[in-house]
């Protein structure tokens, strides 16, 4: 029976992915583009506000 449950599961449990130096981004350089990212929507988003209290005044 055990070995029947054992067969029947086809998918084998993933192993966390560990950090590789020569083949990943370091994860400085992630954080620094995230920061990046996170900035740049603000910016987007308070731009966009500011067009809609603009057109509100006129």
């Amino acid at each position: 029976m055990a070995e029947a449950q054992k067969r029947s599961s086809h998918t084998p449990l993933k192993r966390r992915q560990r950090f590789h130096p020569k083949r990943d981004v370091r994860p400085a350089v992630l954080a620094k583009a995230n920061r990046l990212v996170l900035w740049v929507a603000a910016f987007i988003g308070l731009t966009f506000l500011a067009i809609i209290i603009l057109q509100a005044m006129l």
